[in-house]
């Protein structure tokens, strides 16, 4: 359950990192079209730009989030270790050997 977590945080971690990059590009984009004379145009664009800036915040909290999440799980797995040494190694031994069974049936 802690690795599915662990997948979890990182799957989100990754669509968090291109998101931003998304969001990056298209203020980029907007800057690069500054100006074209169109009041239409201008307020779409400053209705983009809001947007813009509305995702932007969404995606740092969520980084935030998943930063915050990730050392809460490596804090929690580092006590249970600690706490249990040799149940921690028994359970290692038993998940590489189920691993190791399975790999060496293909």
């Amino acid at each position: 359950m802690e690795t599915t977590t662990t997948l979890e945080q990182s799957a989100r971690e990754r669509l968090a990192a291109s998101l931003k990059h998304m969001v990056d590009e298209a203020d980029q984009l907007l800057k690069t079209a500054q100006r074209t004379g169109s009041d239409q145009f201008n307020a779409a664009r400053d209705k983009f730009e809001a947007q813009l800036r509305h995702a932007r915040a969404e995606l740092e909290e969520l980084q935030d989030k998943a930063a915050y999440n990730a050392k809460r799980a490596a804090r929690a797995t580092d006590e249970a270790v600690h706490e249990h040494p040799y149940a921690a190694m028994g359970i290692a031994a038993g998940v590489g050997l189920l691993l190791g069974m399975l790999i060496a049936r293909r």
